[in-house]
């Protein structure tokens, strides 16, 4: 008996470990700490215009120490692996290893991380958007597909949503500062007035970045990365994703906000 409630006991405790170990697996093989260090190298760049932009350039080391406390690698990192943990089952996650141990999701994600770095170019970015112009409505077969991906995860809306979230928490750490003397409903309507500019650029964005990263993938690549995504497996991975990285953004945002009151509050004394 005493062997058997060993044997138990041990099955127990060892079943946390070993989820946790292929949690580990699957970030690693996502490359999410890679995808961490793009977002914080496009955070530093932002938070460059908001120095410019909001307090006249005289941010200064104090606000670099701000925004360097503010994209944290593993605050954020730890709140994607959170949302992963919450939203992925055991089968959610077999089939997100199986898929993206692969050689052909391996040069995806790579194609994904050299595609957004070279977006922070703004000559990349423009010739991005004018290919998607280009293409925009045609029956270019990679347009096709990029656009199937696009509807299959639902990305316009999500990135639409995550935008308007993120501005409505910037402005609301801006206002908790006393930056602004906008209340809710303020800064509610003004989000929400820009609900279609946002729609806009960031269909052009979207699309422009994925017919970047895509273009040199086989189309039969990418017809196995769509098909992925249409499984129950795969929505709950994206979905997972989204709402990791909309918290880290909010998170991030709403930080921003306040610390960009903060400096203008120090400025003015």
């Amino acid at each position: 008996m005493r062997a058997v409630l060993l044997a138990v006991c041990l099955t127990i405790c060892a079943s946390p470990l070993w989820a946790n170990a292929r949690m580990t697996v699957l970030m690693d093989v996502l490359r999410i700490t890679e995808v961490v260090g793009i977002l914080r190298d496009e955070g530093f760049t932002y938070a460059e215009t908001l120095d410019n932009d909001m307090l006249d350039g005289q941010g200064g080391t104090f606000w670099q120490a701000q925004v360097d406390q503010i994209y944290d690698v593993e605050i954020i990192t730890e709140q994607i692996r959170q949302a992963l943990e919450q939203g992925l089952t055991e089968v959610d996650v077999d089939a997100a290893l199986a898929f993206f141990s692969t050689d052909a999701a391996t040069r995806i994600i790579d194609l994904e991380n050299a595609a957004r770095r070279a977006m922070t170019d703004p000559d990349v970015e423009e010739a991005a958007r004018d290919m998607f112009l280009s293409l925009q409505g045609s029956d270019d077969p990679l347009f096709q597909q990029v656009s199937r991906y696009i509807e299959v995860n639902d990305l316009l809306e999500r990135n639409v949503s995550g935008a308007m979230s993120s501005n409505y928490q910037f402005y609301k750490g801006l206002a908790d500062g006393h930056y602004t003397d906008e209340i809710e409903e303020d800064i509610l309507a003004e989000v929400w007035a820009q609900q279609e500019d946002i729609r806009a650029d960031t269909n052009e964005w979207l699309n422009g970045f994925l017919l970047l990263a895509y273009q040199p993938l086989p189309p039969q690549t990418m017809q196995r990365y769509v098909a992925y995504a249409e499984t129950p497996e795969g929505q709950a991975l994206n979905a997972a994703l989204f709402e990791g990285f909309e918290t880290v953004y909010r998170d991030i945002s709403y930080a921003l906000g306040r610390a960009v009151a903060l400096n203008a509050e120090g400025d003015e004394i």
